[in-house]
């Protein structure tokens, strides 16, 4: 079977015998004339093969030729083909980069020629892929890393916006304006904690943190940040459809695929167009197109983002889910984008698919399991039904020291009585200080000196009926590196509102959680 082979050619000199001997070799040659420098430089902005050019080739020899393709930085290989020639031409055309040299007359090395050229070319494509992988993935790193120290301080900062907002919401005599401006305060917080946690997402420093959520609701709540994200000559219309099921799955991990599915459709949109976000519910059977998807069968919530623009050809859609594969232009796109939307999707059970057509717009579709669980609001009104007090004694932890009376200021109002340390060191005089029991120690993990599980280690000989409680602003790979997540230690992550504190706290006294590290 015939291989096609694209050739820009340059000059006066015959195609016949050069396209007998590429049929000898097994290519299908179709080639392209090029007459002047701008021609040229118009046809590489398309995929050749090769070039084929003689040394004069009238208004575009092979210097000319060169020239031009490395100033356009395309890697094309060009070999020259001519009659009668002199040595030294021919070492100028080398010097300047051309990748071989035959004579009209003796064809014979020319399959080699280009099979040699094709091949060298690919491993230099595939090379600089690499290259750009490996910058890639340093920058993600760098980012990560920087997103994991603001992320401590930025949490902790949140955890006293929240919490105190949250205190002074459950007191009484606030009028109603103050009131208004207390719940601002607090959701604006809150959302800077859900920032917080897509950045960390994004670059892989964050753990899925799957509950029970309302699709519906997720999406009406990004319906203000994706009309900003879109532009205005972009027509959004949301249509949640999806009654009142609910799925299992990480709901900042959830936004930022739909962000990215948004993007996607709003940069496919150059002259604007329509933009439809649609839930649903829908019954996938054995027969249905699910079993391709990787889809159990059973009842599942659908997002589907349809949007008006250029659509996609088969062979772009069969990479489309490939890490590093984009259409879009380096400085406009990475290629991680589906990838991760596609990990995301699969981590949480369901599945993502896409069906596209050229000039007629793309719909990806989202499919993900109905939980069976109640959602998040029924739980909440379950625990909310018992009242988060005691009467116990609580070692605190903590080195900042807003957060720390933030912390005391929460469990002294639930009847606890605390005993406040900043350091381990202090925290192990404060122990031996205090004659009676102490039930929970409450621990940041990162700390100067001595970090949380090294002091609980060094304290729960001496006091083995102690539980404990890890809090944290840090990432996911300090945790981790800190062992927390390998003991099965009860953990928070910051930041908190006081009742998921209260809460946390008289679960882990009840139920015994927390044991020590090994």
């Amino acid at each position: 079977m015939s291989r096609p082979l694209r050739i820009l050619s340059f000059g006066a000199f015959q195609t016949e015998g050069i396209t007998a001997e590429l049929a000898r070799g097994g290519y299908e040659p179709e080639y392209r004339r090029i007459r002047d420098s701008a021609e040229l430089k118009e046809a590489l902005g398309e995929t050749w093969d090769i070039a084929i050019c003689d040394h004069a080739g009238g208004a575009v020899g092979a210097i000319e030729a060169l020239r031009v393709i490395h100033a356009e930085g395309a890697d094309l290989p060009l070999i020259v083909i001519s009659g009668d020639i002199s040595n030294s031409d021919v070492v100028d055309a080398l010097k300047a980069g051309a990748a071989d040299h035959l004579l009209c007359g003796n064809l014979m090395r020319l399959n080699a020629a280009v099979e040699r050229e094709i091949r060298a070319a690919k491993l230099r494509r595939d090379r600089l892929r690499l290259e750009e992988q490996f910058r890639h993935a340093q920058k993600m790193e760098a980012v990560g890393r920087l997103a994991g120290g603001v992320a401590h301080d930025f949490n902790n900062l949140l955890t006293v916006i929240t919490g105190y907002s949250d205190l002074l919401l459950a007191g009484a005599g606030l009028d109603a304006t103050q009131q208004t401006a207390l719940e601002e305060i607090r959701r604006s917080a809150e959302r800077g904690g859900q920032l917080t946690r897509q950045l960390l997402a994004f670059s892989r420093r964050q753990p899925m943190e799957a509950r029970i959520l309302l699709v519906n609701e997720l999406v009406v709540h990004m319906d203000r940040m994706l009309r900003r994200l879109i532009g205005e000559d972009i027509e959004l219309v949301v249509v949640p459809g999806a009654s009142r099921d609910a799925v299992e799955a990480d709901g900042g991990r959830l936004e930022q695929v739909i962000m990215n599915l948004v993007v996607n459709a709003r940069d496919a949109m150059p002259d604007g167009g329509k933009l439809t976000i649609e839930t649903g519910t829908v019954h996938l059977a054995e027969t249905f197109s699910a079993k391709q998807l990787g889809v159990a069968p059973g009842q599942h919530v659908t997002i589907s983002i349809t949007d008006t623009g250029t659509g996609m050809d088969e062979e772009t859609q069969s990479h489309l889910f490939e890490p590093f594969f984009t259409t879009k232009s380096a400085a406009r796109g990475t290629g991680l984008g589906l990838a991760t939307a596609y990990g995301i999707i699969r981590q949480s059970g369901g599945a993502i698919g896409m069906i596209s057509e050229l000039g007629k717009g793309t719909t990806a579709r989202i499919y993900l399991p109905v939980a069976e669980e109640a959602p998040a609001e029924a739980r909440a009104e379950r625990a909310a039904s018992r009242t988060p007090t005691g009467t116990e004694t609580i070692l605190l932890v903590e080195d900042e020291t807003r957060v720390r009376k933030l912390i005391v200021d929460v469990l002294h109002s639930r009847g606890y009585t605390v005993l406040e340390a900043t350091r381990g060191e202090e925290a192990m005089r404060v122990s031996q200080a205090y004659e009676g029991p102490i039930h929970l120690a409450l621990l940041d993990v990162v700390m100067p000196e001595m970090s949380g599980p090294d002091f609980y280690r060094q304290i729960e000989p001496l006091r083995p009926e102690l539980r404990v409680l890890y809090i944290s602003g840090y990432t996911d790979e300090a945790i981790l590196h800190h062992g927390i997540s390998e003991s099965g230690a009860a953990f928070l992550q910051k930041p908190f509102l006081p009742d998921a504190l209260a809460r946390k706290v008289r679960d882990v006294l009840d139920a015994g959680a927390g044991d020590a590290l090994a």
